[in-house]
């Protein structure tokens, strides 16, 4: 099966093409321009060094939040406007299990972070065991202080990535049980959104329903402009 998959989350921009579990491509930028920027251009290149035709891509793929409200809308609509043109399904998956996939071939608790401002982090727990990755909690808000105290409730070597990163690391300061994280295993990778996809897409049991009318962008709380609508001071 051939997948194109994206993440526009966070700040990075990454599409990988994969045939079933085997990375043909990737591209990860990190360059601070905006997705609207980098996105299509990424996936037109990608695609031309792979010597694919967007009609040669059996299932379209993104990380569909939590995240940037902005970053989830263009990855979205991206996917969305690809399965659509050429009638092929679609998936979304969520950021923080795509970002747990970074860690497959490691043992322990994975921890991905991401920065969701207003001293909040959007978050997941979840078990990498002998190449399985298991969800413990759901997507979550939560603040860094709280989410270091439950980490301490967790025996072996804990993981942690993603944008936020380096927030609950210093949270957590003092529990040894959380590793080091490689720079490249921090930021969102295109394969771990193709792996993920592919394995929610095998284990389904109604593969119809995988259009692009279903899919849908992930906020776990309101946008800025929907709280200053509200009366909410940012």
């Amino acid at each position: 099966m051939m997948i194109l998959a994206l993440d526009s989350t966070e700040n990075t921009a990454a599409v990988a093409i994969t045939d079933g579990k085997t990375l043909l491509g990737s591209t990860v930028i990190n360059a601070g321009k905006s997705h609207s920027e980098l996105l299509l251009p990424a996936i037109e290149s990608l695609m031309k060094a792979s010597g694919l035709n967007y009609s040669d891509i059996d299932l379209f793929a993104c990380s569909s939040g939590p995240g940037s409200f902005t970053g989830v809308r263009i990855g979205v609509s991206t996917i969305k406007g690809l399965a659509f043109g050429y009638n092929k399904p679609c998936i979304g998956v969520s950021a923080t299990e795509a970002l747990a996939y970074n860690f497959i071939d490691f043992d322990g608790i994975i921890c991905p972070a991401m920065d969701a401002r207003r001293s909040q982090l959007y978050n997941a727990i979840f078990l990498s065991d002998n190449g399985s990755i298991t969800r413990l909690t759901p997507d979550r808000t939560i603040p860094a202080s709280e989410l270091a105290e439950e980490l301490t409730s967790y025996d072996g070597p804990i993981y942690i990535n993603g944008g936020g990163e380096h927030i609950i690391r210093k949270a957590a300061e003092g529990n040894e049980n959380v590793m080091p994280t490689n720079e490249i295993l921090k930021r969102q990778n295109g394969y771990s959104v193709a792996l993920c996809a592919l394995i929610n897409y095998e284990n389904a049991e109604n593969k119809d329903g995988f259009t692009d009318l279903a899919l849908q962008p992930i906020y776990l709380r309101p946008s800025q402009a929907e709280r200053m609508r509200n009366g909410e001071k940012e």
